[in-house]
């Protein structure tokens, strides 16, 4: 009794003709067309007729019913529908005429017509394959602790504040902060790092990455749709649905450009015969040439390939582009902007410099302050706190703790007055300590503070650090300076922009001049513009665009949005960045990697040197193909060769940006 099932060649058959229907088309139409062939040679002319017929039908199908829809609907022509004219046009000389060699090269004119629409399919698949592989990063399901047992849930169910497992060797279900443990995760299928990423309480970790050996429990923070890589998957989507200026300048052009050559095919047929007294049959079989060979596909494959690679490029190393327009315009910057805090730097406030008084240990210092700044929860006081955490240092018992706006905070520890803050709230007794806060200036006397540490808060100061004085029942013990972090790679990063042909950078910053100059200084950023509010920083692109006409934002928060919309392309700080400036970018930079930008101008330049080739490879051949066709040493499956050829060079060309 026979079964049902299918066998593995219908499997195989099924999987190419739902993935690659073109290409399964363009098989079929060879083989018709090789039969074709030989019944003619065979002199079987009836039955060669009828399966050349089958060719054209199923190789030009789908180009005739795009073509005929455009017509039909737009009022517009179109390359596919000038290739079905001039094939038809061959078919019907060939009939006409009984010169049926004529069908054959119609069919063979229809048969690369559709081999190279299959290979730009193939080609075009590959890129998608790239972008869905995004989709397959983060797992299905996720292990929730619910009162201390674990229970497997879709990943969708999830919802904030729910409390997830991951295993080591695990895939991070979605994006959440670590509550315990801490481990080495794989962030490389997200973000493109080659080193597995430290992570510790607090640290966030992304969907897609890959947990190392250590187990972790995550907390999320934000729902599942609103992880970084569903984020990802939304932008790259809309990106392969947006056409860049420059394609549809080209899609405009066509248009036109199809009318001129139809005209002009009409004029090669219907002249010379009348004029110059050539055979309809020879002047016909040019001007169907004509039709092939002047028709701009390979200028029409010139642009989107290569845009879309670059855009699959990008996501695979940690670079979001939003759409191909903010690629080709990445290829074009002249000068860039960027923001301080959290961009040049990295936004959080770290101890730099801890300077004792004489015969007082630094780590004393370090454990007192931290013990009184356990109790408040200003930034300052965090990274005192974090400093001592690192040093291992324990926490002294404290008590009377008491936070003075503006002037610092004290407090008890071993039975004696400890003080942080400014000079004159440090070195103030519990008698004064309201006139201290009331009337500092007074209470300030240069001669009670150590003249060295005086010198050195006055050198701190003026390196835009803010300078916390500690002191132990009015004798000063010595000074901390707190700053935000310059980002490590700013540096070296500013002088590859240089070498890549950026002309200007520059630095904008709500922050004070001495702060703004001094990280401007240790970056190398050629101008700086501090004491910003955010329509300053608008106004400072905008001044940053009549100059250099094409100037691109960096900057991560709220306060940078209306900067990143007016610049020609925004740039967005993808882990540290606020909700409405990565909504506001073009371009996200994962992870929040700044050196992750020099990549993207690469890829924006290498794109722009592709299209670059790719129209005048194009041009070239459309020009040497219709000089040939002139001189009459053209034929038309020649013609067909040339002018799907270079179709598809330019496609395969546009593809190299794939590569690494």
């Amino acid at each position: 009794m026979a079964h049902s099932f299918p066998i593995p060649w219908q499997q195989r058959f099924q999987h190419w003709l739902q993935t690659y229907p073109e290409a399964v088309a363009a098989v079929t139409c060879g083989l018709l067309t090789l039969l074709g062939w030989l019944a003619l040679v065979g002199n079987w002319i009836g039955m060669g007729i009828w399966v050349l017929l089958a060719a054209y039908v199923i190789g030009g199908f789908d180009s005739a019913q795009e073509g005929v829809t455009t017509l039909w609907q737009e009022r517009e022509l179109d390359v596919d529908l000038l290739m079905i004219v001039a094939a038809v046009g061959a078919a019907t000389l060939g009939l006409w005429q009984r010169q049926y060699y004529l069908l054959v090269d119609g069919a063979v004119l229809i048969l690369i017509f559709a081999i190279s629409g299959a290979l730009e399919s193939i080609a075009m698949h590959r890129t998608e394959r790239n972008i869905r592989s995004l989709m397959q990063l983060a797992p299905d399901r996720a292990r929730v602790m619910v009162q201390g047992q674990e229970q497997m849930v879709a990943t969708q169910q999830l919802r904030v504040g729910d409390r997830i497992l991951i295993k080591p060797g695990e895939l991070v279900p979605t994006d959440g902060l670590i509550q315990e443990g801490h481990s080495a995760v794989n962030q490389a299928p997200l973000t493109g790092e080659s080193i597995p990423v430290e992570k510790v309480i607090g640290d966030e970790v992304f969907a897609g990455t890959i947990n190392g050996n250590g187990a972790l429990t995550v907390e999320l923070h934000k729902s599942p749709e609103s992880s970084l890589i569903q984020r990802v998957i939304r932008l790259v989507e809309q990106a392969k649905t947006s056409a860049p200026p420059s394609q549809q300048f080209l899609e405009t052009f066509e248009r036109g450009y199809a009318k001129v050559v139809v005209g002009v095919g009409l004029l090669l047929a219907l002249l010379p015969p009348l004029l110059l007294q050539w055979s309809w049959e020879t002047t016909i079989y040019r001007a169907l040439i004509f039709l092939v060979v002047a028709s701009p596909c390979a200028l029409m494959a010139a642009i989107m390939p290569t845009l879309l690679s670059g855009i699959a490029r990008g996501a695979r190393q940690g670079i979001l582009f939003k759409d191909g327009a903010q690629l080709e315009t990445m290829g074009q910057v002249q000068a860039i902007a960027f923001d301080k805090t959290g961009t040049l730097t990295t936004g959080i406030l770290q101890v730099s410099d801890l300077i004792p008084a004489p015969s007082v240990d630094a780590n004393r210092v370090l454990q007192m302050a931290a013990s009184l700044e356990a109790y408040s929860e200003h930034p300052i006081a965090e990274a005192i706190v974090q400093a001592a955490q690192r040093q291992n240092l324990p926490l002294l018992p404290t008590r009377a703790v008491q936070a003075e706006i503006g002037q610092g905070i004290s407090g008890t520890l071993e039975d004696r007055v400890v003080r942080l803050g400014k000079p004159a709230f440090v070195m103030a007794d519990a008698a004064v300590a309201t006139a201290a806060t009331a009337a500092p200036k007074v209470l300030k006397e240069e001669g009670e503070l150590p003249p060295a540490l005086c010198q050195a808060s006055q050198r701190l100061e003026r390196e835009g650090k803010t300078v916390i004085w500690v002191s132990q029942q009015q004798q000063v013990l010595g000074l901390l300076a707190v700053a935000d972090q310059v980002r490590p790679t700013a540096l070296s990063l500013l002088s590859n922009l240089r070498q890549l042909g950026i002309n200007a950078t520059v630095m904008l910053t709500g922050d004070n001049d001495v702060t703004a100059q001094t990280v401007a200084k240790s970056v190398g950023v050629d101008t700086v513009y501090a004491n910003l509010l955010p329509e300053d920083k608008v106004t400072a692109i905008q001044h940053l665009q009549q100059q250099y006409r094409t100037v691109a934002m960096v900057g991560d928060g709220i306060n940078d949005a209306p900067a990143l919309a007016q610049a020609s392309v925004g740039i967005a700080m993808g882990g540290a960045g606020s909700d409405v400036a990565l909504e506001t970018a073009d371009i996200v930079l994962m992870a929040d990697r700044l050196e992750k930008l020099e990549q993207a101008i690469r890829i924006g330049k290498h794109s722009q040197r592709i299209i670059r080739q790719n129209i005048a490879i194009a041009l070239i051949s459309i020009a040497l193909l219709m000089v040939a066709n002139f001189l009459g040493e053209l034929t038309l499956p020649a013609g067909v060769l040339g002018h799907e050829g270079s179709t598809l060079l330019v496609t395969l060309n546009g593809l190299r940006l794939l590569r690494n």
